[in-house]
């Protein structure tokens, strides 16, 4: 008979609380720090035409901040639209439009040299939920409380629509 009640778990499957990435500034980020939240992970770019969704990623990120950790994610993969320094991302990131919430070092999303959390994240053998391509930039990803994938956003989805917020209220 077939137990409902008691997922077997994929064993190929890891926890994306496991996987290692850096800031900025090159030290280690433990997102399991975000055990407690929601973490909405972003591939953005400084040159690109929906750069302006960092002004909308921030204002989800005051709102939300009791629960939710948005983080960006640079990415020089579509068009060359990232292809700053950490320092010049950074600067140009909290000069713009004010960004307070956690950056990652500059990775690649996609192709042989893909960051294994954008392994995680687009592959259903470890995320247990669907599979994806990161298509552009301000590609989202929603995790849950439980580290699970919720859900993807192409860049067109904007941070404060409500297939976002949904998950937050």
């Amino acid at each position: 008979m077939l137990n409902l009640f008691n997922k077997t778990q994929n064993p190929s499957a890891t926890s994306i609380y496991d996987i290692k990435i850096n800031n900025l500034e090159g030290k280690p980020i433990d997102l399991a720090d975000y055990k407690d939240k929601m973490i909405l992970l972003v591939n953005v770019a400084s040159e690109c035409g929906f750069t302006g969704q960092y002004e909308d990623l921030q204002k989800l990120y005051d709102t939300y901040q009791d629960k939710l950790m948005v983080i960006g994610v640079p990415c020089n993969q579509f068009g060359g639209q990232e292809s700053g320094t950490a320092n010049e991302i950074q600067n140009f990131c909290q000069k713009n439009y004010g960004v307070t919430f956690l950056m990652t070092e500059k990775i690649e999303v996609k192709g042989s040299n893909q960051h294994p959390l954008y392994k995680w994240l687009t592959s259903r053998d470890l995320n247990e939920k669907s599979n994806s391509t990161v298509k552009w930039n301000f590609q989202k990803y929603l995790i849950n409380t439980d580290g699970q994938l919720v859900d993807y956003y192409y860049s067109m989805t904007k941070p404060l629509s409500n297939k976002i917020t949904k998950h937050l209220k």
